[in-house]
């Protein structure tokens, strides 16, 4: 049977280039969506499915994030003082949350690119399998992404990547798996990524669009990578080309999440995310709608 997922990689060491000005003194990670930052979303998703151990991998400027999600007793008590007995236990529940994901963090290093930050926590990893996910991404469902993941990897025993359907004319904008056979249910065996392919060029009509499962054969070919970066020093290490590797000669399966997914890297998928949790919202919904009906013109 395969090893239970109990594990997460987080990485947030980007620069949020693509949201600057935005992002210039407040990581891109920290931007809320509702209520909450785009990383507790991520954090939620992850400890309601089971995870135990997260780590976040983060650069230098990423204090808020730990800020965040540290304990705060003098806030709670205060707002507790003050009578906001509702917002003091928000605050606690979010130092709960961390506590049920075991969040540890630690500092990237290394060349350029989304491979490294799983390398920098691989470490202590053995020979488990990992879920990565990443932190701009928000998935509403019913079953969360991460589990329809941890169950794939549970059927399958191999490394497993999410999957949405694509628009074919949309292809030049994500890695698109080579698809070899249809097991049903959502369940694809791949044996490699194209990517960003023109539309003509594209393997299959399914978008490779973050949430991972990866083994330990992964890791190995991100070892692999990674040492041919530093004998050239030219550039850069991405997951994605260590799975596709990897998926070229071992089994490799993408797993059609059954949800809607919301990318907050860019500005107008940051907006589309906000008005979609808005709308909604039982309270903020309604506002919304009002507003854009002619009345509320």
């Amino acid at each position: 049977m395969p090893q239970t997922i109990r594990r997460a990689v987080i990485p947030a060491a980007g620069l949020g280039s693509r949201l600057l000005p935005l992002t210039k003194a407040t990581p891109k990670e920290m931007l809320p969506v509702g209520a909450a930052p785009v990383i507790e979303h991520t954090v939620r998703e992850l400890v309601d499915s089971g995870i135990t151990d997260i780590t976040i991998v983060v650069s230098g400027n990423k204090t808020l994030i730990q800020q965040h999600f540290q304990p705060d007793p003098v806030l709670a008590a205060q707002l507790r003082a003050d009578g906001k007995e509702d917002q003091a236990r928000a605050v606690e529940e979010i130092t709960d949350l961390a506590r049920r994901g075991h969040i540890t963090y630690l500092h990237q290093y290394g060349p350029y690119g989304n491979g490294t930050p799983v390398l920098v926590a691989a470490r202590s990893f053995g020979d488990e399998p990992v879920l990565v996910l990443w932190p701009d991404d928000v998935f509403v469902s019913t079953v969360p992404r991460a589990q329809q993941l941890i169950d794939a990897h549970q059927a399958t025993g191999a490394p497993v990547l999410a999957l949405m359907p694509m628009d074919p004319a949309e292809s030049h904008r994500y890695g698109v798996p080579v698809v070899d056979h249809d097991h049903g249910d959502g369940l694809l065996r791949i044996t490699g990524l194209m990517e960003k392919p023109k539309p003509e060029d594209a393997p299959s009509h399914y978008a490779a669009i973050g949430g991972y499962v990866i083994t330990a054969g992964i890791v190995d070919e991100l070892r692999r990578i990674t040492d041919r970066w530093h004998e050239h020093q030219q550039g850069e290490v991405y997951l994605t080309a260590a799975i596709n590797t990897y998926a070229a000669h071992h089994p490799t399966y993408g797993k059609v999440i059954d949800g809607t997914w919301y990318d907050t890297g860019t500005p107008a998928d940051y907006l589309r995310a906000q008005f979609a949790h808005a709308l909604a919202h039982p309270d903020y919904g309604p506002l919304l709608r009002a507003m854009a009906s002619p009345a509320g013109n």
